[in-house]
């Protein structure tokens, strides 16, 4: 979700990649609704691991979503942990609040790379 809110968000100007050190099977579907509510389709994309990903870098920032000490290293100018649950099992109402979370995150980021 973050990666497609960084991309409403900012538009052309930004280039979002979303990976995971253990990527899911299939984008979460809660996710899909979760994303059709804010117009953007996210059944044409599909988890990526890390290394993936690695070819894009190095990146300006990397967001990890709370993973901790265990969190792979990637090239970047700035690191960030925001510390967000998964709500891969939380109900409809929850995962649209994280929803909103990671929405103001994204867009407080954007907001401090304009500087």
């Amino acid at each position: 979700m973050s990666q497609a809110i960084a991309k409403i968000l900012g538009g052309k100007n930004i280039k979002a990649y979303s990976a995971g050190s253990q990527p899911a099977a299939k984008i979460n579907q809660k996710a899909i609704v979760a994303m059709k509510e804010l117009g953007y389709d996210l059944k044409t994309h599909r988890p990526k691991s890390l290394e993936e990903v690695k070819e894009y870098a190095p990146f300006d920032v990397v967001v990890t979503m709370g993973c901790g000490d265990a969190c792979p290293w990637m090239p970047a100018k700035q690191f960030i942990e925001w510390d967000i649950p998964d709500p891969k099992e939380m109900n409809d109402e929850d995962f649209i609040k994280i929803r909103e979370l990671i929405r103001e995150k994204v867009k407080d980021l954007l907001a401090s790379l304009e500087k």
